[in-house]
């Protein structure tokens, strides 16, 4: 008999293909679903990555614009160096210098004092406050009420001064103290203001601030005296170049040119036209006829060109001089003659340094960012005479407070000068002028003059207890200085 035929699905191999198809399948749906869910996750997890991408960007964009205005209000010690200009015209430094005094004109003619109007500004100074009152007034308005640098005391400094009298090459030898003997005591101070810091001077930071400017000093010999200091304090960063001197060295111009920086020192006693008063003998005497409506054409014909000048004056009122105005003379200054009006100091210090503000901001020539500072009046220290009578300066360490007079004519000199300030800013509608008011810390400063440590080949039995020694006291008015400029021309963060 004929076996039966046995049934496909009872085959042990056909069982088993048929079971490793339905796993295949099985498996291959599950890697499909898998991919399908990973697509799907992924697509889910880009969107969410942009989207939070997105806020996080606006976020910091809000936090930097928030910042930047803070900034613009921020503290008067903050400083960022500048980048370098590529594009900024650099000066080339007279190979003379000696060069010829350049033609000016007549000297300017001023209204009279008793005109009430304000002065008329141009167009340039309005640019001048606009600009320079939009981008900084209400920082400078709120560092000035946060730290006021003229109200400190001096207080030791261990370290001494930024430069010596061995390391500034273009020092003046008449200012040369150490040379001649002078006790080093004064050298170990510095200047601490109530309520903040005035932060040690740092060359490299000052050149930055005026990398492409051009700075004066405007005045007598302690204008002077003060761009020789700046001069010591730079050439620790940079060696300068001497371009350019007058026949009578009143008239100088240094150039930094590894930041095409310019400093000069423009001489001027009154601000105002001064003529020497002949004596009998037809030779000039200390005196000197000072014509109120008119001022000197030195200075004013070099104040285009200028970013930031710095005026000063006031010791040369301390002479017997005579006023004119009109044409005619209507008085005097410690003259004491009979029939004639003793004006007195503050009346004709307030006279010229009015004109010499008004002049500035009525200049149609200028640039439009020119910055004026007024550094205040420091007295003399002499004890027991003066010059040529015996007079002496012979402290060793500064003052005390109580040890200066509060009815110094110093005072009155400051107050004038700062009301002319505060004049000029509110007549002119700029903000463009700022103090540098130095007067109290230089009053408590009798230790700082060179007295008798000068070379007496030149000059004997005299002494010198106006000017400053360098290194000295004087250093710290470029201190202040440099926090101002700083402050009120913000440099871009450094890449």
């Amino acid at each position: 008999m004929m076996p039966l035929p046995t049934s496909p699905s009872s085959s042990p191999r056909l069982l088993h293909r048929s079971s490793s198809s339905e796993w295949h399948a099985v498996v291959q749906r599950n890697v499909r679903s898998s991919l399908l869910l990973l697509l799907v996750l992924s697509t889910i997890f880009v969107f969410s990555v942009l989207y939070s991408s997105h806020g996080f960007g606006a976020t910091t964009a809000d936090q930097a614009l928030t910042q930047r205005q803070s900034t613009d209000h921020g503290a008067i010690d903050r400083f960022v160096p500048a980048q370098e200009e590529a594009d900024e015209p650099t000066v080339v430094p007279a190979e003379n210098n000696e060069a010829p005094e350049p033609s000016l004109p007549s000297d300017i003619s001023l209204p009279s004092a008793n005109a009430s109007a304000a002065p008329t500004v141009p167009a340039s100074s309005r640019g001048r406050a606009e600009q320079t009152g939009d981008q900084s007034s209400a920082g400078a308005a709120h560092a000035e009420e946060k730290c006021d640098m003229s109200v400190g005391k001096w207080v030791r400094e261990p370290r001494g001064p930024v430069y010596t009298n061995l390391t500034c090459p273009t020092l003046p030898d008449i200012k040369n103290c150490q040379k001649y003997g002078k006790d080093p005591g004064h050298l170990f101070w510095r200047w601490q203001p109530d309520g903040c810091d005035l932060p040690r001077f740092v060359p490299e930071r000052f050149l930055d601030v005026v990398r492409g400017k051009t700075l004066a000093f405007i005045g007598d010999s302690l204008a002077r005296n003060q761009m020789e200091s700046l001069l010591c304090l730079l050439s620790q960063a940079e060696t300068p170049t001497d371009v350019y001197r007058d026949a009578f060295d009143k008239f100088r111009t240094w150039h930094f040119p590894g930041h095409n920086f310019t400093l000069m020192a423009m001489w001027t006693e009154f601000y105002a036209h001064g003529v020497p008063v002949l004596g009998a003998d037809g030779k000039p005497t200390p005196s000197s006829d000072i014509h109120l409506d008119r001022l000197n054409a030195n200075w004013t014909a070099r104040l285009p060109g200028l970013d930031y000048a710095v005026v000063s004056g006031g010791n040369w009122f301390f002479r017997v001089n005579y006023l004119w105005e009109g044409g005619r003379r209507i008085g005097c200054v410690n003259c004491r003659e009979p029939g004639l009006t003793d004006f007195g100091i503050a009346y004709a210090v307030r006279r010229v340094v009015r004109a010499a503000l008004e002049a500035i901001a009525r200049c149609r020539d200028c640039k439009d960012g020119l910055v004026t500072f007024l550094r205040t009046y420091t007295p003399d220290h002499f004890e027991h005479g003066s010059w040529f009578s015996g007079g002496y300066c012979n402290r060793t360490r500064p003052l005390e407070e109580g040890e200066i007079s509060s009815q110094s004519i110093g005072w009155e000199l400051r107050r004038v000068q700062s009301e002319e300030v505060t004049r000029v800013r509110e007549t002119a509608g700029s903000t463009s002028f700022e103090l540098l008011d130095v007067t109290k810390a230089m009053m408590l400063r009798a230790d700082g003059h060179p007295g008798g440590h000068y070379d007496k080949r030149w000059v004997r039995n005299a002494s010198d207890c106006l000017h400053w020694c360098l290194p000295g006291p004087v250093d710290m008015w470029n201190g202040m200085l440099l926090q101002r400029l700083a402050h009120i021309s913000p440099q871009p963060l450094l890449r």
